[in-house]
């Protein structure tokens, strides 16, 4: 048995740094050729034993730790939702997970998110609180972080020290969590060490190294054994068409190992393939895959884990990101064949007879929207890969007459469309931006359907006539009223405080303007036939709406529209109702 490189995951909310990390931990800057600064695709760094020997040797002497790890291998995602679905089968890909939190903005949605997804999954992290650079008149100084953290003046060092107990205190309170400024933690089986750094000036990027690499030696040291002579286990990160190559596909290798002339099983949605490796590739050491500019090196022989490009003649269209690889060795083909089909079942999709549909650009990407989907009690009724198609907006425009707010599609990263007068189409090329367009665009739709719902029902409202107000008194009698609370309705008919009824307010003006409604505070002169004034009805006396018992059922399913005020009145309403029949509106 030999020892592999931890697989370390990169997560955290939009900006706040995770690839600045990367780019300062292996001195590239892949960030500067992102879209926004914002990371789309999952890209893989690996950070030789050599080089962290060489960049920590003092703070490995200071700590007692010996790097006995080939490396660490680091995936950068684009949030915790690529996480997910880089899963091997057992658990996740990541053996350790480093969450990065801007130390000045703190916990967001996403960052709380991706801590609940490694509570889930049981992966220990740490915390790279980043930007403390950007904390008023700190001083830029040495790159070890405790160095640093000694030069500056009392104030700035109160204001870290704040700062990180406020991580601290939002960790114990949100999830349950203990944890400490990395140097002060007693065990990191029981603690999450939390390291202040700055990516951007270089700030603590040693001692992020080093507390990874003692964590992956201290604790994971079964984790870490690697069975060279066993079959390969990979997960496809891309499907790339390279010159002089052709179809590749860049994968992570977490287990075993691969040679040039092997046979690899790869699934696919359909039938699996088998491949024969033509060749292998590296990147060089402290270089993303990503980047154009970086240069790959021919191998024959390759040990876990690592970041690897294979090509083969046998590539074809059905590959996808996100599907896994499995070596064949001494003829257990039949064996991987029936292990990658398990796989593959892990990541079909329970569909719902209505909702929305689904469609992105590679299977994790396509997982982690279905993913997020769920969370949010969002119906799906098809998810899918690849761009949106004809029959797609057809299966959606079907869903109008039914459901006008599940004619919708959903796409991250494919082919933009335009949105047709039936269906909704939202494509973003960022995963959450996907959600959080298609919250607020039901939120508003539901808002136009409960305000059209609301529109045909009697709202309840609470009058007063007014004194010496009384422009008519009877065919029809005319009267001035002010609303009290509520909304009152040509139309509406009207109650006393005893539930007695009184009249219909037939027509509405005020100002010499005809009104179909008026609201709360607005005084108006009320035409009602059939009453006269100082008989039926009476100048300086309340009166309330007269609801009858479906209207009155109908605001109480659609309270959630109603103001507090409005659901003090409907209440008041209903126990005037109950004085004559106890049963009313139940």
């Amino acid at each position: 048995m030999a020892i592999r490189s931890p697989i370390i995951s990169v997560l955290g909310h939009v900006d706040h740094g995770k690839s600045s990390i990367l780019d300062s931990l292996r001195g590239s800057n892949i960030v500067k050729g992102e879209a926004g600064a914002i990371t789309q695709a999952i890209g893989a760094s690996i950070i030789p034993d050599h080089i962290i020997k060489k960049r920590c040797g003092d703070l490995l002497k200071q700590m007692n730790i010996s790097v006995n790890i080939p490396g660490l291998l680091f995936i950068d995602t684009p949030g915790h939702a690529a996480f997910t679905s880089l899963r091997k089968r057992g658990g996740n890909i990541a053996d350790i997970a480093v969450v990065v939190i801007d130390i000045n903005e703190g916990f967001m949605p996403q960052t709380i998110e991706a801590i609940e997804v490694l509570k889930s999954m049981k992966t220990p992290f740490i915390i790279a609180a980043n930007k403390i650079d950007l904390i008023p008149r700190f001083r830029v100084g040495q790159k070890n972080f405790l160095a640093t953290f000694k030069d500056q003046n009392e104030d700035v060092r109160q204001v870290i020290e704040n700062k990180i107990y406020e991580l601290v205190g939002s960790l114990h309170e949100k999830f349950g969590l203990n944890s400490e400024r990395f140097d002060r933690v007693g065990d990191f089986t029981s603690q999450i060490g939390i390291i202040p750094c700055s990516a951007k000036a270089g700030i603590g990027m040693e001692e992020l190294l080093v507390i990874i690499t003692g964590l992956a030696q201290k604790y994971l040291e079964k984790n870490l054994a690697l069975n060279v002579e066993g079959p390969a286990k990979g997960i496809i990160l891309e499907v790339k068409e390279d010159r002089g190559l052709g179809k590749t596909i860049d994968v992570i290798l977490y287990d075993g190992s691969l040679k040039v002339g092997d046979n690899i099983v790869i699934g696919t949605l359909d039938e699996h393939i088998t491949a024969r490796i033509r060749s292998l590739l590296i990147p060089e050491a402290l270089k993303d895959m990503r980047d154009k500019k970086s240069k790959f090196k021919t191998i024959k022989e390759i040990n876990a884990a690592t970041g690897i490009k294979i090509s083969s003649p046998d590539f074809n269209d059905s590959i996808i990101a996100g599907m896994p690889i499995v070596g064949i060795k001494d003829n257990n083909e039949r064996e991987i064949i029936a292990s990658i089909k398990e796989q593959i079942n892990e990541v079909t999709f329970d569909m719902d007879k209505k909702g929305i549909l689904v469609k992105a650009d590679t299977i994790g990407s396509l997982e982690a929207l279905v993913k997020m989907l769920r969370e949010k009690n969002i119906s799906l009724r098809k998810a899918d890969i690849g761009n949106i198609t004809k029959k797609d907006i057809s299966d959606a425009e079907s869903n109008y007459e039914s459901d006008p707010m599940s004619a919708v599609i959903l796409g991250f990263n494919i082919k933009n469309e335009e949105s047709t007068k039936k269906v909704k189409i939202i494509v973003k090329d960022v995963i959450y931006a996907c959600i959080d367009e298609l919250e607020d665009w039901l939120k508003k739709e539901e808002e136009k359907l409960q305000a059209k719902e609301l529109d045909g029902l009697t709202k309840p409202a609470k009058l007063e006539t007014l004194p010496n107000c009384t422009f008519r008194m009877s065919n029809p009698c005319i009267m001035g009223i002010e609303i009290i609370e509520g909304t009152i309705k040509s139309g509406s008919k009207i109650m006393d405080s005893h539930g007695n009824k009184i009249a219909e307010i037939r027509t509405m003006q005020a100002d010499k303007e005809n009104l179909n409604t008026a609201t709360r505070g607005r005084q108006i002169a009320a035409s009602m036939p059939g009453v006269t004034a100082e008989r039926q009805i009476h100048e300086n006396e309340i009166y309330y709406s007269d609801l009858n018992e479906k209207e009155f059922r109908d605001l109480k399913r659609l309270k959630k529209y109603l103001s507090k005020p409005e659901l003090e009145l409907l209440k008041e309403i209903a126990e005037i109702k109950r004085k004559q029949n106890p049963m009313w509106g139940v």
